[in-house]
């Protein structure tokens, strides 16, 4: 018979034993499933269920979650959960965290998973957690703490799926992902996409290469991608240095479709109407910003070269870009300024108007902050009198600074600085414009009106507000003086404009092609849209021209005429106006009729003029050094 010492002794031995050998024989991983839901509820802010737990000790251990659900934030719709996962197996390396402190996850393997993501607004959807502790840039805290991401080795998704509905977008998009081992080659991974984004068609195919190491920076991450939006065309092939943090990329980047204006959803960069365009370069990312750099490309007939680089940051990410063109033709340009580019039609309200009517989006100009520095080597067009041009641009919190808009005209230049705010729906324009010495031969030339010489100076200014240019200029206020000593102009556009018939055939003949012109000088005012002339003549050897009347700019309406007063006796000379009348669309010359039966007859001299030349004196006339104008500026004094 046991003695009562070794009966206590069998007590408090046994007790525990037995103990142990029914947990063993019980025991369930299960049983932490409350736990772990609980946690990861927490940790995601919505609620998260898990079927079946295992675990797999040992120096690198499994864990096994079966029947993963995270559902969607409240308010949406409950059999839409942003994941389903039947089977998740994460591997641990446990000896390596205790040595080093370090999350080493071997490989992960992801079985049928199912994720629905959901946008219904810019800002509402199912798939945003928080923004973690990375700052205002997108980089990594500077205290020093470790990083909280792991080490992962190997990632595998077998026959995963995405339904994406993006509302903002505008998108529908059923997604396959999956990873490839096939024997004796590398391992990839493989998403497809089709169906609808920004109301387009679209299919994509991208292959990734072996998911091994994916924050091993020895071991860029292969990639290649075809995408095809409606008419727009993408493709990437290149390397990705650690994609968990993006910390770097070699990649070759193509673009090509009918309209630029396509991108703006594929970007997020607001981009307006252009012609059919291509563009290549190589994208990269490094000091937290992601650029586009080696562009070579065409917008029409316009060849784009330079640099894009984009800082992510909060509220608007920054872009730098630094452009230059060797050939730019104008037109391809037409829908930066609210007009239609080359080859596309005018918009609707904009048909059988010639100022552009398209409207301004201030929200538009808000998306990021942009510095722009662009160089055109040389304008290109059939009527365009511009040799080269230079841009600074800044829009900085939706207000715009132009400084300068620079365009060279032969020997001279014309000097622009304008800037643009925000004011409700409507942008507010201050404005100025200065001709320094342009080159006349340069503007005639481009008209069929015929040939001059000389240099034009004088400056401009408007101050206006409107959601299209064609509204600024019909509301706007300002002026326009402009003057010219010396040159000449083609004698066929001085007699015409005083019916000096015999004149007019020789000169039609060739016989006078020219005629001297003393000064020339123009002085208009801007008020709520109407052009008013102060100040209109032309001194030339033979005639004095002056201009009188209005031009509305709200309704691109002209009245106004042109007379020529011829100095000496002249067979055949009729000085009668030339109306200018109609729309900037179908303008209509010619003759004052009544006046033209009454008069004939010749003229001498300043004295029949009847214009307020007092104005003259106080002019600037911004053509340098030139006493030419001196004698017309002492005549109306």
């Amino acid at each position: 018979m046991a003695s009562p010492r070794l009966r206590r002794v069998m007590l408090w031995t046994g007790v525990p034993v037995l103990a142990l050998v029914v947990l063993v024989a019980v025991w369930s991983w299960a049983w932490f499933i409350p736990l772990v839901e609980r946690q990861a509820s927490a940790a995601l802010g919505r609620p998260v269920t898990i079927g079946d737990l295992d675990v797999d000790l040992g120096r690198v251990t499994e864990l096994v979650v079966g029947d993963l659900r995270i559902a969607s934030p409240e308010g949406y719709p409950d059999d839409q959960p942003l994941a389903i996962v039947p089977r998740l197996a994460v591997r641990i390396d446990v000896a390596e965290f205790i040595r080093s402190r370090r999350i080493v996850i071997p490989d992960i393997t992801v079985d049928q998973p199912m994720v629905n993501l959901i946008a219904r607004a810019e800002r509402d959807n199912n798939y945003t957690f928080g923004s973690g502790r990375a700052d205002a840039d997108g980089q990594p805290p500077a205290d020093g703490a470790p990083s909280a991401l792991p080490e992962i080795g190997a990632l595998r998704v077998r026959d995963g799926r995405v339904h994406a509905q993006l509302a903002p977008l505008r998108s529908d998009m059923q997604l396959r992902v999956e990873t490839r081992e096939p024997e004796g080659q590398p391992a990839s991974l493989h998403v497809t996409a089709e169906g609808r984004y920004a109301d387009q068609p679209i299919t994509g195919e991208l292959v990734g290469g072996a998911v091994l190491s994916l924050r091993d920076e020895n071991s860029p991450w292969p990639i290649r991608l075809n995408l095809a939006n409606g008419p727009t065309e993408v493709a990437l092939d290149g390397t990705v240095k650690d994609p968990l943090r993006f910390g770097g990329a070699n990649i070759r980047l193509d673009f090509a479709g009918p309209d630029a204006a396509l991108l703006t959803p594929l970007t997020g960069v607001p981009i307006p109407a252009t012609p059919p365009y291509r563009l290549a370069g190589k994208l990269d990312y490094a000091d937290g910003a992601i650029r586009f750099s080696d562009i070579d490309g065409k917008l029409g007939n316009t060849d784009i070269n330079g640099t894009i680089a984009v800082v992510p940051r909060d509220p608007r990410p920054v872009v730098n870009a630094t452009l230059k063109s060797r050939r730019v033709d104008l037109e391809d340009l037409a829908g930066f300024i609210g007009g239609a580019p080359k080859g596309k039609p005018e918009p609707a309200p904009n048909r059988g108007r010639v100022l552009p009517d398209t409207k301004v989006s201030v929200p538009r100009l808000q998306f990021a902050d942009v510095h722009l520095t662009y160089d055109a080597g040389q304008i290109r067009g059939q009527a365009m009198p511009l040799d080269n041009m230079h841009v600074k641009l800044d829009i900085v919190d939706g207000a715009i600074a132009v400084h300068p808009l620079r365009f060279g005209v032969g020997q001279g230049r014309i000097d622009s600085q304008f800037d643009l705010s925000p004011a409700g729906e409507a942008l507010a324009l201050k404005g100025k414009v200065d001709f320094q010495r342009v080159d006349l031969s340069r503007l005639m030339g481009v008209t069929p009106m015929g040939e001059g010489q000389g240099a034009i100076g004088g400056s401009a200014r408007i101050e206006t507000r409107g959601r299209s240019l064609a509204e600024m200029l019909g509301q706007g206020d300002g002026g326009l003086t402009l003057a010219m000593a010396g040159g000449n102009l083609s004698a066929l556009l001085v007699d015409l404009s005083g019916l000096q018939i015999g004149n007019a055939i020789l000169s039609a003949l060739g016989l006078p092609s020219r005629t001297r012109v003393q000064c020339f000088i123009a002085d208009m005012a801007l008020r709520r849209g109407t052009v008013s002339t102060r100040t209109m003549l032309i001194d030339t050897e033979d005639s004095l021209i002056s201009g009188r009347g209005e031009i509305d700019l709200k309704a691109e309406k002209l009245d106004y005429a042109l007379r020529t007063e011829a100095k000496h006796f002249t067979v055949g000379s009729l000085p009668t106006d030339i109306l200018l009348r109609g729309t900037f669309s179908n303008p209509v010359v010619r003759p004052e009729v009544l006046e033209l039966g009454a008069r004939a007859g010749a003229a001498v001299g300043l004295g029949i003029i009847a214009l307020p030349l007092a104005i003259l004196p106080t002019i600037q006339l911004g053509i340098g050094e030139d006493n030419r104008c001196e004698g017309l500026v002492r005549r109306a004094k």
